[in-house]
């Protein structure tokens, strides 16, 4: 049966998922305009300086059955010295012609622009979501974690990509978690120095506190496999519109001598909120924003950073004490966690102590491009 390729269609590049896994799938999506305006060359800052991209959808009798982005990010390859291209936020329908066209379109337009290996999946750069679920297909995403049904990964595998870089994401339990557990003896020295403070990152004051994060986490995820540092504008796009969505008191920022030291960013959970609104702002949309602050139950970690030099000294430790304790109070049940590389040790032992499970396995994927 024909299948027909086109690029730069938006309407169908959005559809794609729906279109191959049904609405009722585990999809983690976002809403069509927040999609819209992060593939804005115009808009988004990492385009318009650091990278470029294109997107492609497969089609047949008039139905869309897949999609794949592409795209390079020139200051990545300027820092580590290579020249890979990557791919992201590939759906496709369990027809392997489908993904394997895709495959190739986007590592033609790869290798044409000197590429010469294609990685994925990366939606769109190391900080936000990347991986192909490889285990826990069964769980559903928070927001911020992505999700791909098995056939995806076997695509990959079969198509000659090998896996890399393997993660996992957690869920913890925070009806039976006492987050005292988390306050050892360096951590509770923290509390009671008259140096430090841990402040909530609430509305008011919010894009102050959010530079600052910026420049926590360029700083804390400076030695991190293929991490790229963050401009200040380019940290803030994304966060458009959070003064809606934070719940003040999940999110903390530590100082020490009024210096910004450590951050943890958590909010509620969007995915349902998003299910609800068909990932599409209507005239309900503010509605269903309404229902989910009155029900909300979930949240899910963004991501949490200390700078190198109070590392080990339990800083981490305290912001998510903190985190834990409002989240207790306010009657959230649960706390999805982002990512984590099997090799950040450090962070698994925290898993491990939180009593968190595993929600979801995932690996990177990379092929040369002959």
């Amino acid at each position: 049966m024909s299948l027909d390729v086109r690029r730069e269609d938006f309407a169908a590049f959005f559809e794609a998922p729906f279109a191959c896994y049904g609405r009722d799938a585990y999809i983690a999506s976002p809403l069509k305009r927040d999609l819209a305006r992060s593939l804005d060359p115009r808009r988004n800052p990492l385009f318009r300086e650091f990278a470029r991209r294109t997107f492609f959808t497969a089609h047949r009798h008039g139905r869309v059955v897949g999609r794949i982005l592409a795209h390079i990010h020139d200051a990545s390859n300027l820092k580590y010295g290579q020249k890979r291209g990557y791919f992201g936020m590939l759906d496709c329908a369990d027809e392997p012609d489908v993904g394997q066209r895709l495959l190739d379109e986007a590592g033609r337009w790869l290798q044409d622009r000197g590429c010469d290996e294609i990685a994925g999946g990366f939606n769109l750069t190391i900080t936000q979501m990347i991986g192909i679920v490889t285990g826990g297909f069964e769980h559903h995403p928070y927001i911020y974690q992505d999700w791909s049904p098995p056939h995806v990964a076997k695509l990959l595998e079969s198509s000659g990509f090998t896996r890399f870089y393997p993660m996992r994401t957690f869920e913890i339990d925070v009806r039976h978690l006492d987050p005292t557990v988390l306050l050892g003896k360096t951590a509770r020295a923290l509390l009671d120095d008259p140096d430090w403070r841990f402040v909530p990152i609430g509305r008011r004051g919010l894009t102050a506190k959010l530079k600052e994060a910026c420049v926590v986490l360029n700083e804390g995820f400076a030695g991190n496999a293929m991490f790229v540092p963050l401009t200040e504008e380019e940290f803030l796009f994304p966060c458009e519109g959070m003064t809606s969505i934070i719940d003040e008191r999940l999110s903390w920022i530590a100082y020490h001598r009024d210096e910004p030291a450590g951050v943890y960013l958590c909010i509620p959970d969007l995915n349902p909120f998003f299910h609800a609104t068909r990932y599409r702002f209507r005239w309900t949309t503010p509605w269903h924003l309404w229902q989910l602050k009155r029900r909300r139950s979930r949240a899910a970690v963004i991501f949490y950073s200390v700078r190198p030099a109070h590392h080990g000294r339990g800083v981490n430790s305290v912001l998510l004490h903190h985190s834990l304790q409002s989240m207790r109070e306010r009657v959230y049940t649960h706390l999805g966690v982002s990512w984590i590389s099997d090799t950040n040790a450090a962070s698994l032992r925290q898993m491990e102590k939180l009593g968190a499970r595993p929600l979801h396995r995932l690996h990177l994927y990379r092929k040369a491009l002959a």
